[in-house]
């Protein structure tokens, strides 16, 4: 069983789907929050798991913020973090201490669209899909070799709040099942290349919504 730890900032959707879903060989040590507000920690709470708190706002500095999360990870000791809507960037020896270890999720089909605002920037730019990524962590935002994706055609009624809709359910359904493969084994990275049973993958596994549906 893999020590896993769910890093959130908000509502915590996504954690929330990752406890419904409790992927296999994982176990959910503690839920970790830059927001003492954040609704994830009291779904971490209501689900017996530990809440804990670096409050951001409480450091005089970004580097005093990221001295006090790590140690705080690692006192935990995990063997997978789970980054679900967290909204800090880490920073890089922090990523780099957990290199393989770290997963995170991205609402686009990367590597287009890195970054924020996907939603209204895909529409904008009258791209026929969008569609959400997990993939791993590097110290590069949004640039960690990717897991799986769910993809959806965009309509021509879409707006970024109904194409948001769409792309939220389909993140609900394979951040669980890419946790899963990781917590198995099935699934590793090595010098930056993501390795299915020891052979190289160039591309994730894409999800599209009609099949998913």
């Amino acid at each position: 069983m893999m020590r896993t730890v769910i890093m959130v900032s908000g509502s915590g959707t996504n954690l929330q789907a990752i406890l419904d879903a409790q992927p296999a060989n994982t176990d959910i040590v503690a839920v970790v929050s830059d927001n003492p507000g954040a609704f994830g920690l009291t779904r971490a709470q209501q689900a017996g798991i530990a809440a804990i708190t670096v409050d951001y706002s409480t450091f005089e500095s970004r580097s005093d913020f990221d001295r006090a999360l790590a140690d705080t990870m690692a006192e935990i000791n995990p063997d997978l973090i789970v980054l679900a809507g967290f909204m800090r960037i880490l920073a890089d020896d922090f990523v780099e201490s957990y290199i393989g270890k770290m997963l995170n999720i991205h609402p686009s089909l990367l590597p287009d669209y890195p970054g924020l605002n996907t939603y209204s920037r895909v529409l904008d730019a009258g791209e026929q899909w969008h569609g959400t990524t997990v993939h791993f962590v590097i110290p590069e935002l949004d640039a960690g070799p990717a897991i799986m994706q769910y993809r959806v055609a965009i309509r021509p009624d879409d707006t970024p709040e109904t194409l948001a809709q769409r792309v939220q359910q389909g993140e609900y359904l394979i951040y669980p099942q890419a946790i899963e493969r990781v917590a198995s084994g099935q699934l590793t990275m090595r010098d930056g290349v993501v390795y299915n049973n020891d052979e190289a993958i160039t591309q994730p596994d894409i999800i599209d919504e009609a099949v998913a549906a």
